[in-house]
């Protein structure tokens, strides 16, 4: 399972509004310069942000793009869905409807999926967006421990 571009670099950009949460608005040229992403394409994903309210906009001089939340009640599942749609590794156990499949009640590779999905869906339902900024806390503390050695 592989999320795409959309759901990669809309964490990417996410996880920088809350890097400068409580900064006042971000410009996507700056988001995009620093995250490595074509302003064009973060465009796109920020509109899509914003009509989850996962984030706001900003107009003026002094505008740009704020989280619509504190990072800590904003998960990477929220993020994910909301540019990717529903996560799962099989159409079978990503839509309880689904008929693809004329095995579903005995199939046990199904039950693998759903354990899957289960598992990927704790991870992203669990981790906030402040959860990663502990996580950047402490790779830069280890690079600077790693740096005096």
């Amino acid at each position: 399972m592989k999320f795409s571009t959309k759901g990669r670099y809309g964490l990417k950009a996410m996880f920088d509004l809350a890097m400068n949460y409580g900064d006042g608005p971000i410009t996507l040229k700056n988001i995009a310069q620093r995250q490595d992403i074509s302003e064009h394409y973060l465009e796109q994903l920020i509109a899509t942000l914003r009509r989850a309210k996962l984030v706001k906009s900003v107009r003026g001089a002094q505008g740009g793009y704020m989280l619509n939340h504190p990072p800590e009640e904003i998960t990477v599942g929220a993020i994910i869905r909301s540019l990717e749609g529903p996560v799962g590794p099989a159409d079978c156990v990503m839509d309880a409807d689904s008929e693809e499949c004329r095995n579903q009640e005995s199939c046990v590779t199904r039950l693998v999926w759903a354990r899957i999905q289960e598992s990927v869906n704790d991870v992203i339902d669990t981790t906030t967006l402040a959860h990663m900024l502990e996580d950047q806390e402490k790779i830069n503390n280890k690079k600077n421990y790693m740096f005096y050695i």
